[in-house]
């Protein structure tokens, strides 16, 4: 059952109003009763409008036309992608997932293209053509609008990548939280959530990661990282993430990529890693002296299980580091204040050390999983100096800070992403 009902008029020119109402009656009669949101997308044509031709605006008026077009939302827009984006933010202000576009045959390929770039596996499309729909062909399209039959995948991606480089960033300026401990000849920080594009509020407004389950599609956390990426000043297409697994595996960058791995290290100049972070710890770790650097995800299973350890061990190992120049900064990451575990998994924490642990003698314990990062990095030889971890900035919890950092615990299943990224200077 279709929640949203989008009809595509889209640079059309309408040459009879009966078969238009006609047709919109039929539509309003058979989505009406079920579907939350109803859609026109359409493209007023201004060359046409001045040969006195009929164009949508120009038809709202008399014969009823006037009383249907306010069981609609009409959509108008130049560009297919300004109207789809629109059409976007009102299908997700409303939470729908299942949505109908009814559309003329000849434009039903460029319209998947656009949707499968600017819509995630979250929304589910079916396509109706718009000529079975209106049981008279009168609606005929213009010689323009078979143009874009042609266009390639390539040249739609740079028309949608033109777009998002136009919005606005939102929520405040980007933010990137640095540490005084990693000298300049890296470029490094931790992001906060202001500055991108992203508008879903859990996912708003500088999300850097895209998934099936997620509303925020790979264009616009692409966008989002080109403009951190300019910001910070590395370049976006030498650009590598961790595939977290919640384990402990580390990716030396030139060997072979594993399959998963919440690690990753290198020596490349100009490359910059990152690991993921929403109340996991994204952790950053600079050797200055052999010129090498490492990302970690440490969630609190990578945790006990000493990834961040095993980061430094590959960096020892790969490239000569010696322990006593490794500096570690763990980004911000969800505090003891809001993070809970069940009794048995929490008793492995306090084994690692009491202080990781409040409560002990709850059900769900309170956990520490920044002491007990610290204490494993320690007692695998990094200086408890070359450590921060408790810089105001870095130490709040993402839990608790709404307005500046995402948090799965917060905010459910649909949250959005921060990082911690690092580069040697070229």
């Amino acid at each position: 059952m279709a929640e949203a009902v989008v009809i595509d008029l889209f640079g059309l020119e309408l040459n009879s109003h009966p078969t238009l109402l006609k047709t919109l009656n039929e539509i309003h009669y058979h989505h009406a009763t079920k579907a939350k949101f109803l859609c026109i997308l359409h493209c007023s044509n201004v060359t046409k409008e001045r040969d006195g031709e009929h164009d949508l605006c120009h038809l709202e008026a008399g014969n009823g036309f006037s009383f249907l077009m306010r069981e609609f939302e009409t959509v108008s827009n130049p560009r297919v992608v300004a109207s789809l984006y629109t059409i976007k933010q009102k299908i997700d202000e409303k939470n729908l997932s299942h949505i109908k576009v009814i559309v003329p045959e000849h434009r039903k390929m460029l319209m998947k293209a656009f949707i499968d770039q600017l819509f995630t596996d979250v929304y589910d499309f079916e396509f109706e053509d718009l000529q079975i729909a209106w049981r008279e062909s009168l609606l005929k399209p213009s010689d323009e609008i078979n143009i874009p039959r042609t266009l390639q995948l390539e040249e739609i991606q740079n028309e949608i990548e033109t777009y998002l480089r136009s919005l606005p960033a939102l929520n405040g300026n980007l933010t990137i939280i640095t540490s005084s401990l990693i000298p300049d000849t890296f470029i490094h920080g931790f992001t906060t959530r202001t500055g991108g594009i992203s508008y879903i509020p859990t996912l708003s407004s500088l999300n850097l990661f895209s998934s099936s389950k997620r509303r925020d599609p790979k264009v616009v956390v692409q966008e989002n990282l080109r403009r951190l990426a300019k910001a910070a000043g590395f370049n976006a297409e030498k650009f590598y993430q961790i595939k977290t697994d919640h384990a402990n595996d580390v990716w030396v960058m030139g060997k072979k990529e594993p399959e998963s791995y919440d690690g990753i290290i290198t020596n490349q100049r100009g490359v910059t890693i990152t690991a993921l972070g929403a109340d996991c710890i994204p952790i950053v770790f600079a050797d200055p002296v052999k010129q090498a650097c490492g990302v970690a995800h440490s969630g609190w299973k990578g945790t006990l299980l000493g990834v961040a350890m095993a980061t430094v061990n590959a960096m020892v190992a790969e490239y000569g580091c010696n322990l006593e120049d490794i500096i570690v900064v763990l980004g911000p990451s969800v505090g003891p204040c809001c993070f809970t575990l069940p009794r048995e998994s929490a008793t492995s924490f306090h084994s690692l050390h009491p202080s990781c642990v409040r409560q002990l003698d709850s059900l769900n314990p309170y956990i520490d999983i920044r002491k007990a990062t610290r204490v494993l990095l320690e007692r695998g030889g990094i200086l408890p100096q070359n450590i921060q971890d408790q810089k105001e900035d870095l130490n709040l919890c993402t839990a608790c800070h709404p307005d500046l950092f995402f948090s799965h615990v917060r905010d459910g299943l649909n949250f959005g992403t921060q990082i911690g990224f690092i580069s040697l200077r070229e």
